[in-house]
Parts: structure tokens; C-alpha cells; sequence
């Protein structure tokens, strides 16, 4: 497959640096030829400064292989129409790429339902601004039937189009809400995993449940939930025996995430942050700077999305590839306040310690006391 060579416009930043990379070569096809930096990507006219579009203009003439742009901010219709028609080559900012990846890491059908979501809310407030640009360069838009222009034709198809993915990802809420209900008689205890992405969720998930969904350094290798169920030991009046928990994967989070997008996954997570335990994993083998900034854009996302925070429990993860000694000074300087345990699924360092940690979690003894009493 041949790549398609882009240039990545971003923040002088480097974990912002890495991520924009991470976004880009999360879709195979791209190549990465050069990086400029932009202070501020909040320019009215390019997004970027008047001098450095002028500098990518003439690199991409100069070396006549670049074939997109990829900014890593939102931009406007306005400042993506000014950039191609001053480069001449197609320009995709951050909002689109990211809903790119998604498109390609979509498997289950409300996962898709929630892309398409995302990307009305995405294209609306672009549609109206399009035409006047139409307009002003003197392409009308053109009118359909009733002498209406054809973008109040588009607006509201593209109402129609969000009305009717709203009810289908209703419809599968209900249907969640309806298997969430019967699973909570049974008594079973649930425990979500949680975190930014690529921070080994389904590695984690994979080892604890036998299972073997795809793993990945790329972003956003998992866009749905999935729950399974795996025996932890549980104490039982002194006598050690199996317990059964249901454990729920969930899409990664990342940093910058519109509104939108976050809304639009909302329906997807809510089933796995009502759970019993919410375990969030950090990668502890990522620099302590880039670990702080992710831990603080988890636990944003997670008071925006309203989860009780004493349900949280924090995995560090990965710490096969760090000194052992390192970990209470990530715990210190992360300002980790909820409970932590250090893992590695690769070499299985910590699996045992938090198997047996999760089930003398109070809550956990209750339902599993619970269940006991309704068997009874």
C-alpha cells in the first residue's frame, strides 16, 4: 500500500508533539515527513500565523511530495478553505482526524451509530459556513425547490440524519439498561477499566478473562465496550474459593476531546462507569510529565462524565519496563489520593495482588453476601 506523505502542524510542546504523531500514525497509511511548530493555532485567517503558512506553502512546493495537512487543532471551514487554497493540497484538522481513526477502529454497530454521531455534530456548524464561502468567491450555492438554498436543504437532512442515530443508540441503551438490570439480580459484582488510551486496558482484559481482542500501541484500538466475566479468589469465613466478576473494556480517553465526541461516547461508557469498581490504568512507563498530564485529563473526563470517585481505584501499569523503586514517587507526584496497585500483564507481576485486592473491597463482600443470602 503506498503512504500518503503529510506534515503535522502542532503546539512547540512534546508530549502534544508525540500524541499529533500518535493521532497520524495511528492510520497506517500515513507518513509523517516534517513537524512545524505554532506557538498559537488560533489565527483568524490560517488557524496558524500569516508567516508560518507561508513557510509550509513554500516546503510543500519545494518538495512536491506532500500530500495533506494535518493541523493538530480545530479550525474552522473558513481557515481550512484559506489554508488549501493558499497550499493547494487538502488540509484535515484535529476533529476530523481523530474521527478518522475511529472510523477505522469501529467494529460493533453502536459504535458506528456513535461515530456517525459525532460526525453530524462535527459537519453542522461547517455546513452553513461552506456556503458563504461558496458565496463569496462567487460559486453560489444554488437554490433548491421553493427558491431555498440547498444548504438549508443539507441542515436539515443532516437534523434528520442526527434525530434518527439518536433513537437507534436510544434503542440500544435500552436494550443495555434492560441487560444491565437482569445482571444486577444475579448479584455479580462488575468492575470497569478505565484510561487514556493505549494504557493497557485490553491487554489487562485479555489476561484476566482468556479472551484475545486486539491489541495495540496504535490510539483508539477499542471504540465499544466489551464485557466478560473471570474468577478471582474470594475469602469466604476463612476458606479460599472462586468468584466470579464481570469485567467491561472500555474506549481509551485522550486529551483535547470536543464536547461532542465525549457526548457522543457517553451512552457507550455510562454501562462501564456505573460498574461496582472502576479501575483506572495509567501506563507507568511513560515520563512522569506525560503521565501527570494523562492522569489529569482521566480524572477531568470522569467528573465531566459524573463517576463516583470512591468507586476509583488506580493500576499502574507496565512496571516491568521501570525500577520498582519509582512507583511511590509516581504516586507522589501524580497526587494519586485513591488506592493504587502495580502491575504488568506482560510478565504477570501484581496479577495475584489484585486479584485478591478487588475482592476484599467492601463492595464486592456485599454482593458477594448478597448472592449467598439469595441462593440461600
Amino acid at each position: 500500500m503506498k503512504s500518503s506523505k503529510v506534515i503535522l502542524v502542532t503546539y512547540p510542546d512534546d508530549f502534544i508533539i508525540n500524541e499529533g504523531k500518535q493521532l497520524i500514525l495511528s492510520i497506517p497509511e500515513y507518513e509523517i515527513v516534517k513537524v512545524f511548530t505554532q506557538k498559537y493555532l488560533n489565527h483568524s485567517k490560517y488557524g496558524m500565523g500569516s508567516g508560518k503558512a507561508e513557510e509550509i506553502e513554500k516546503f510543500v512546493k519545494e518538495t512536491n511530495e506532500i500530500e495533506e495537512i494535518i493541523v493538530d487543532e480545530h479550525l474552522s471551514s473558513k481557515q481550512i478553505y484559506n489554508l488549501e487554497k493558499l497550499i493547494g493540497i487538502p488540509v484535515k484538522d484535529r476533529e476530523r482526524l481523530i474521527l478518522d481513526i475511529f472510523y477505522t477502529r469501529a467494529t460493533t454497530v453502536e459504535a458506528k451509530l456513535q461515530i456517525q454521531l459525532a460526525e453530524i455534530e462535527y459537519e453542522m456548524p461547517r455546513v452553513r459556513e461552506h456556503a458563504k464561502l461558496l458565496s463569496n468567491s462567487n460559486e453560489r450555492a444554488g437554490k433548491g425547490g421553493m427558491g431555498e438554498y440547498i444548504v438549508d436543504v443539507q441542515f436539515r437532512d443532516l437534523k434528520r440524519q442526527m434525530s434518527f442515530i439518536k433513537e437507534k443508540i436510544n434503542d440500544a441503551k435500552i436494550k443495555r439498561n434492560i441487560y444491565q438490570h437482569q445482571r444486577q439480580k444475579t448479584g455479580i459484582p462488575v468492575v470497569s477499566l478505565v484510561g487514556y488510551t493505549s494504557s493497557g486496558k485490553t491487554t489487562l482484559f485479555n489476561l484476566l478473562t482468556n479472551e484475545y481482542k486486539e491489541t495495540s500501541s496504535n490510539l483508539f484500538t477499542t471504540l465499544s465496550t466489551t464485557t466478560r466475566s473471570f474468577k478471582v479468589p474470594h475469602n469466604n469465613k476463612n476458606k479460599e474459593r472462586e468468584g466470579g466478576v464481570l469485567i467491561v473494556d472500555t474506549v481509551g480517553f485522550i486529551s483535547r476531546l470536543p464536547t461532542y465526541m465525549i457526548d457522543a461516547f457517553k451512552s457507550t461508557l455510562e454501562e462501564s462507569l456505573g460498574a461496582d469498581l472502576i479501575l483506572l490504568l495509567i501506563d507507568s512507563a511513560e515520563k512522569i510529565e506525560d503521565m501527570r498530564i494523562k492522569y489529569s485529563n482521566c480524572m477531568d473526563i470522569l467528573e465531566e462524565l459524573n463517576v463516583d470517585k470512591s468507586k476509583l481505584f488506580t493500576i499502574l501499569t507496565k512496571v516491568d519496563k521501570i525500577d520498582t523503586r519509582m512507583i511511590n514517587e509516581i504516586v507522589e507526584k501524580l497526587e494519586i489520593n485513591s488506592d493504587v496497585i502495580a502491575i504488568s500483564s506482560d510478565t504477570g507481576y501484581g496479577i495475584h495482588k489484585l486479584k485478591t485486592l478487588l475482592m476484599r473491597k467492601q463492595f464486592l463482600e456485599n454482593k458477594y453476601n448478597e448472592n449467598t443470602n439469595i441462593k440461600k
